[in-house]
């Protein structure tokens, strides 16, 4: 069978990868133990699996979890199929149900919410600027909303208890981002001693956004600093604050500000623009800012 596999997160504790299949064989495929927790979320085909001697269908309109251990046969009826491979380590796991990795096996409906997620993660994870800070943090929430489904008592569980919990929860990972914009969604989330999952909804509902895009206002606003003390090596800067390129600070730069970097620093250094002879965008900006 040919198997095309386009990974596009990689980390300690998230893989998430694109699974393109190709001229199956007939029948059932030999009986392996999964090695690792899983989602798998078919968007184009049929796959039939064997799990534990349990036969499962799986389609667009499902999430199949993959549990470490169970013993696993599939067959494809239809031929080719494509899916979104998740994979999340034993501490994540663990992180988002209480402490405990153990997760019953099964199947999750789709949801339109949950497709929508599932859409946007990889549309994200296929843009020349996606973020693997935001790739996590949306790989985690689209797992724990299957979690929700299959065991849903655990997964509240281990989120502080009380708004004073919350508030603290909430200053130590700004904190922990501040003094270092370019930290990873694990280890930010190990240094504040609580689950991905958990401490990404804390602290969307406490400030009103994302960890993604907190983090991204602490370092354009790192940027914004370099550049009006005349930074030039854009590439240099760009390694620093945790972007992948610096293709990316351009791209983050044009969308919160409106302008490229190197404009920014004429404009926050007071050097007139080349060839301008009166009021010009930067005047406008000067205004607003």
């Amino acid at each position: 069978m040919a198997v095309e596999r386009s990974v596009y997160l990689h980390t300690d504790d998230v893989y998430v990868a694109d699974v393109r299949c190709g001229d199956p064989p007939r029948g059932w495929t030999e009986a392996r133990q999964a090695a690792v927790f899983g989602l798998v979320l078919v968007r184009r085909g049929l796959v039939r699996g064997r799990v534990d001697g349990a036969e499962r269908l799986l389609d667009p309109a499902t999430v199949y979890v993959e549990r470490p251990g169970a013993e696993q046969q599939f067959a494809h009826p239809c031929g080719g199929d494509v899916y979104t491979e998740i994979v999340l380590s034993e501490p994540c796991v663990a992180g988002m149900l209480g402490g405990d990795p153990a997760v019953p096996g099964g199947l999750a409906h789709v949801t339109t919410e949950l497709a929508l997620r599932h859409r946007v993660l990889l549309a994200r994870a296929r843009s020349a600027h996606g973020d693997a800070f935001d790739l996590g943090e949306r790989a985690v929430a689209l797992a724990a909303a299957v979690f929700a489904q299959i065991a849903p008592g655990r997964v509240t569980s281990g989120r502080p208890a009380t708004a004073a919990a919350r508030e603290r929860l909430v200053d130590d990972a700004r904190a922990a981002l501040c003094a270092d914009p370019g930290l990873r969604l694990e280890d930010l989330s190990r240094a504040v001693a609580c689950s991905p999952h958990h401490l990404s909804r804390v602290f969307t509902a406490v400030t009103g956004v994302t960890l993604t895009r907190y983090r991204e206002r602490l370092r354009l606003a790192r940027a914004l600093d370099r550049l009006s003390e005349g930074e030039t090596d854009l590439r240099l800067l760009a390694a620093e604050l945790g972007f992948s390129d610096q293709a990316h600070l351009t791209h983050a730069m044009r969308r919160s500000a409106g302008l490229p970097p190197g404009r920014l620093r004429a404009l926050l250094r007071g050097v007139p623009e080349r060839g301008t002879a009166g009021p010009g965008p930067a005047d406008g900006w000067r205004h607003r800012l």
